[in-house]
């Protein structure tokens, strides 16, 4: 075999991830049609947000928004914020992560391994660990706004800098339309910042594929990482989106353990989800055709969860 070449730091590592196909799931469901999964949650920090991580940091460098060794703040659910520890890690910048308690402890856990500076921020009243609510993302929000004032720092705001949905314009979809040699018919993507969808659907329109959006069933739900009821969402402002579905919570659990069971592909939540949204598209409207959906982080920053706790 033929090794890749010798890389200079990890963040070279980030991106070009594999594109798999779930046959033996889909014969498994009687499905008739193809879901393929984009590996990400192989990249460094165990997720797609890599490379959201790195475009905005590479931006704000290059435009001088981040000056050197100045702070990086970012309120995260904690994939952002790992990918910002390791991209902030290698350049330079010393990095604050704002995360909800809500979160699983792997995620902070992760992020002080890789030198973070970890603020966990107490959720609003009534609020369940495991499940972040957008009540609880406000707190967070506002925790980090102040954070940043006070050191000086750069916010990366995943949910308003260009560069994140960019890097999936240019970078994920690309890729998965070169790695599918253009069969791909539909993509779905459970809803966090919006940068995914909103990068992937403009890239993915120009070749006549259609881009769903998932949404949780409710308020409270234990998908980390989205579905946090926000309208206004710039990465998804003129997206051009086919429809919207909505995924339960023990469907994304369920859809998460087949993916793992028969696949090999040990995904969390929001992989779970994005598969179920995908069995439903193949049993719908795009019955027949080729979904592709992104495995977002790895199911080893959900092991205190019920994801994989008292399983049947």
């Amino acid at each position: 075999m033929i090794q890749p070449e010798l890389l200079p730091d990890i963040t070279h590592a980030i991106g070009n991830s594999p594109l798999v196909a779930l046959d033996r799931l889909t014969d498994h469901l009687g499905l008739s049609g193809r879901i393929l999964a984009k590996c990400d949650y192989l990249s460094p920090g165990f997720s797609k947000k890599d490379r959201a991580a790195l475009a905005v940091i590479q931006s704000a460098r290059a435009s001088g928004e981040l000056a050197e060794a100045q702070t990086v703040v970012e309120l995260t659910s904690g994939n952002m914020g790992t990918g910002l520890a390791i991209v902030c890690g290698v350049f330079g910048h010393p990095f604050i992560a704002v995360m909800s308690e809500g979160n699983s402890p792997e995620r902070a856990q992760m992020m002080r391994a890789l030198g973070a500076e970890v603020l966990l921020v107490p959720q609003a009243t009534g609020g369940r660990k495991g499940e972040v609510s957008g009540e609880d993302l406000a707190l967070v929000e506002a925790a980090a706004q102040q954070l940043t004032r006070e050191r000086a720092a750069f916010r990366a705001d995943q949910f308003a800098h260009p560069s994140n949905p960019a890097a999936h314009k240019q970078g994920t979809a690309p890729e998965i339309w070169a790695q599918s040699k253009g069969s791909v018919t539909a993509f779905c993507d459970f809803i966090g910042s919006g940068g995914t969808l909103g990068g992937a659907a403009r890239f993915f329109a120009r070749h006549g594929v259609k881009s769903y959006a998932l949404h949780p069933d409710t308020p409270a739900h234990p998908i980390q990482g989205g579905g946090y009821s926000m309208p206004d969402l710039a990465h998804l402002k003129g997206a051009p989106l086919a429809g919207h579905l909505t995924i339960t919570g023990p469907d994304a659990q369920r859809y998460a353990r087949l993916l793992a069971r028969h696949e090999g592909i040990f995904g969390g939540y929001s992989a779970g989800a994005n598969l179920a949204g995908a069995v439903e598209l193949l049993q719908g409207h795009e019955k027949g055709g080729t979904v592709v959906i992104v495995i977002c982080d790895s199911g080893l920053k959900y092991l205190s969860t019920d994801l994989w706790n008292a399983q049947p």
